[in-house]
């Protein structure tokens, strides 16, 4: 039997990429579902291409406003009188050099990667106490784990989730809380052409790098493996884990490696 089976399980940036893959290999589990972006229309597609169910609920967030993140907690709770697994999968990235950017743009990515997730997370913290069970997937980036030229301000916000959730995990253990963080590298979704740029605006443009990336199929299909064998880190990619690695063991030929990669 499936630790996902009959639990409710929420799934934030829901409404495309590796959250709409989530959302889709998810609704062939006995499970209730929640899924949530700042885009309803979009999410309602999803959820009528995972078949309609009565249960899968829609439920809108905007990261940004992190002020607002214990009204939708119990939102959230309501829906189907409790949430087991929160799946922290919403986000934006970054294409941008340290020295053209505006400090507006880091603030943002401070906003939405960091606290947004950090406010949500603590919002149904209690929830998670309190029925002694509990389960945060946050998927970070290889980004939380080394850096790379142009994302500077992705990889500040990644870092800092890999702080928090570790001592999530320590804190809250004894309340039954699981934590499983999650380190995707190149995967075939938007997350390139969403990426904010010196100024603010998004990039529009897709990469290279993203382009070979795995499927968000792959990356979904291995994130519910992970959360089912109660994972504390799972990378996911390609060759680019091995930077994990590197970074570890042999940091200045990471260095190198990443300045030879031209990857943008």
């Amino acid at each position: 039997m499936s630790k996902i089976e009959g639990k409710t399980i929420w799934v934030t940036g829901a409404s495309s990429g590796i959250g709409k893959s989530l959302a889709m290999e998810l609704s062939t589990y006995p499970c209730n579902l929640i899924l949530s972006s700042r885009k309803e229309d979009e999410l309602q597609k999803v959820k009528e291409a995972c078949g309609g169910s009565e249960r899968i609920a829609i439920l809108p967030l905007d990261l940004n406003h992190y002020d607002q993140m214990e009204g939708v907690a119990q939102k959230a709770i309501s829906l189907f009188g409790r949430v087991d697994i929160l799946v922290n999968n919403a986000g934006i990235s970054q294409r941008s050099l340290i020295k053209d950017t505006d400090i507006s743009v880091y603030k943002k990515l401070m906003q939405i990667d960091y606290l947004g997730t950090v406010a949500l997370s603590k919002a149904i913290l209690p929830h998670f106490v309190e029925n002694k069970s509990g389960h945060y997937a946050t998927v970070t980036s290889l980004m939380g784990k080394f850096g790379s030229p142009y994302r500077s301000g992705y990889c500040g916000a990644k870092h800092a989730l890999h702080g928090f959730f570790d001592v999530m995990r320590m804190e809250h253990e004894k309340d039954g809380v699981k934590v499983t963080l999650v380190c995707p590298g190149f995967v075939q979704t938007n997350v390139a052409k969403n990426a904010l740029t010196a100024d603010g605006s998004p990039q529009l443009e897709d990469d290279v790098a993203t382009q070979n990336g795995i499927t968000p199929e792959n990356a979904a299909h291995q994130i519910i493996k992970s959360i089912e064998k109660d994972a504390f880190e799972v990378y996911i990619g390609g060759k680019e884990i091995k930077g994990v690695y590197l970074k570890r063991f042999f940091p200045k030929l990471l260095h190198k490696v990443v300045l030879k990669s031209q990857v943008r």
